[in-house]
């Protein structure tokens, strides 16, 4: 006997389930089939997962369904995951200028079931200028004008294709990287730290991090802002998934400790005035015996992994350690922290590639990558950054004094 529901309550039950649950009940009768398929379910689970991803069209993405997309992102971030050292392709990428920021990515899309992904990074060069690389072909694709001004930080938003800078004079301009001319130009007037962009659901999001204050640019007129009450901010970082919630590590002096601070943000109207607020949801300071942390980042499970010289070490926001490993004799020199996976980066350039347990908050380890060619001195690794292709570091040493080290992982079904 068929169970036949109305379709709107129906489409309301389902909308509370995940997408194992959908696929379940897409089993019982072709009309419950035909519910649990469509898109709007489909793109409200892709929404909460990669919120800047539903942004744009399908036909952007070049697909048909959400159901779709759900399924071949889903694959994507589980591509590295499953893996092994020898499905990664090593490449050298000479630079001719002085690498005077960290590269961000400024690809659209991820790895692809046919081989067609790309990875393409943008980077601040010593020429006073923005550039990108496409990893694949090791070749640069665009480059901007000269600047009158040193520029100080770049952020990108992939999903856009566009790069954010801050110069020395506090003036920010928006580059779509496919022109030489400027998008957009902003003044400010704040002594500024860190550039972060961020996608929400009004939007993208450009974040500039002062010493104490928190500017967001928003869909008003004029930028709201706040001051979060923290000691001398080392690091930040915004939880992913989630477009309210931020960490930052500290330091205080003269104590050399480290302080974990978390706040929820949250955009307030009163009387007619649209402000922003930071309420302080979580803090604690990390034992002396922790030593002091370099590198961190943030799950989207709220658990908060931090590098020191020797260890890697999880805690929840409160402060309650989850999980360590010892690295030893190797040092600990580079930490990438995304939704799917960790990567430690040694001193001798090995990487070591751990995933998130789906079910827990701790980590698991899957498989390390030994350096192919350069054996760099811890001094000369100066970042490592990573998406659904590729892995990137970013070096300094003789006889190509920079370099960026590409492991591009070939298609796996």
């Amino acid at each position: 006997m068929e169970i036949h529901l109305p379709s709107l309550p129906m489409m309301e039950i389902l909308s509370y389930l995940d997408a194992y649950s959908l696929l379940q009940a897409a089993q019982v009768n072709k009309n419950w089939n035909e519910l649990a398929s469509s898109n709007v379910l489909w793109r409200k689970l892709c929404q909460k997962r990669w919120l800047y991803c539903c942004m744009f069209t399908l036909e952007l993405h070049g697909l048909e369904t959400w159901k779709q997309f759900f399924f071949d992102k889903t694959w994507q971030e589980q591509a590295k995951t499953r893996a092994k050292p020898e499905d990664f392709t090593y490449k050298e990428i000479p630079v001719e200028f002085e690498i005077r920021s960290h590269p961000r990515y400024i690809s659209r899309h991820g790895l692809t079931r046919n081989g067609q992904g790309k990875s393409a990074v943008c980077m601040i060069t010593s020429l006073n200028r923005i550039s990108t690389w496409d990893i694949q072909e090791g070749a640069m694709t665009w480059i901007s004008p000269k600047q009158p001004s040193y520029i100080a930080l770049m952020t990108t938003l992939p999903e856009m294709h566009i790069a954010v800078t801050v110069d020395m004079q506090s003036t920010i301009k928006l580059w779509d990287c496919h022109n030489r001319e400027v998008l957009a130009t902003k003044g400010l007037f704040f002594c500024y730290q860190l550039l972060q962009a961020e996608f929400t659901k009004d939007g993208p999001i450009v974040l500039v991090f002062y010493m104490s204050s928190l500017l967001k640019t928003s869909e008003f007129s004029a930028p709201v802002s706040t001051i979060l009450q923290v000691p001398v901010i080392r690091k930040v970082f915004w939880t992913p998934r989630r477009e309210d919630r931020i960490t930052l590590m500290s330091l205080i002096l003269p104590q050399n400790i480290t302080k974990f601070d978390t706040f929820d943000m949250k955009v307030e109207g009163i009387r007619n005035k649209v402000t922003i607020q930071g309420y302080l949801t979580a803090s604690f300071l990390l034992a002396e015996h922790e030593g002091i942390p370099e590198y961190f980042g943030v799950s989207d499970k709220d658990v908060i992994v931090c590098s020191t010289r020797f260890s890697l070490l999880l805690f929840d926001i409160n402060g309650v350690r989850l999980q360590s490993f010892q690295y030893c004799p190797e040092e600990i020199w580079k930490l990438w922290v995304d939704p799917v996976h960790v990567i430690v980066t040694c001193d001798d350039g090995t990487l070591d590639v751990y995933a998130w347990e789906k079910r827990s908050l701790l980590l698991r380890k899957c498989y390390r990558v030994l350096n192919r060619g350069h054996q760099p001195t811890s001094g000369f690794i100066l970042e490592t950054l990573c998406d659904d292709v590729s892995i990137i570091l970013v070096i300094n040493n003789s006889p190509n004094p920079w370099c960026l080290i590409a492991y591009t992982l070939n298609v796996c079904s």
